[in-house]
């Protein structure tokens, strides 16, 4: 049994292997906003991982942070991976947006540069939920 009572098997949400490969820049707190601690991100953010202290440990604590991911995020039809990988190399150009099916944000995000940066700082916060609310069908 997996925890989603049906006898499937997960799907899955978020990926040790990429939360990872974001802990490189993790002094940015990518891999902290990948996993939905958007608070100890943007500290991460202005204190280069807690002057590279808090970088190290999260080496360590990606596992937890993986499994509490996947317990708290709904997977579906969108990929958080795919969506998280738009949003961080292509966020300016709303590519994350279209991913998700919200097509009127994404033109704005395009002709803007992702709304003057601003969007994609919101996206950083709220990327997560995002992909949850359109995998259960709420939007």
């Amino acid at each position: 049994m997996n925890g989603y009572g049906n006898g499937q098997a997960a799907t899955g949400t978020h990926s040790v292997l990429l939360g990872y490969l974001l802990w490189i820049f993790g002094f940015t707190g990518a891999h902290r906003f990948y996993y939905g601690k958007p608070v100890t991100g943007t500290i991460w953010f202005f204190t280069l991982g807690l002057l590279g202290i808090g970088w190290l440990i999260d080496l360590f604590l990606i596992p937890a942070m993986d499994r509490e991911a996947e317990a708290r995020f709904q997977p579906g039809r969108v990929d958080y991976n795919l969506a998280w990988i738009l949003l961080t190399f292509l966020g300016l150009f709303g590519a994350h947006r279209l991913y998700q099916g919200k097509w009127i944000s994404a033109i704005i995000y395009f002709f803007t540069g992702g709304l003057f940066l601003l969007g994609v700082l919101y996206d950083f916060w709220t990327l997560n939920r995002q992909v949850s609310e359109v995998n259960s069908g709420r939007r």
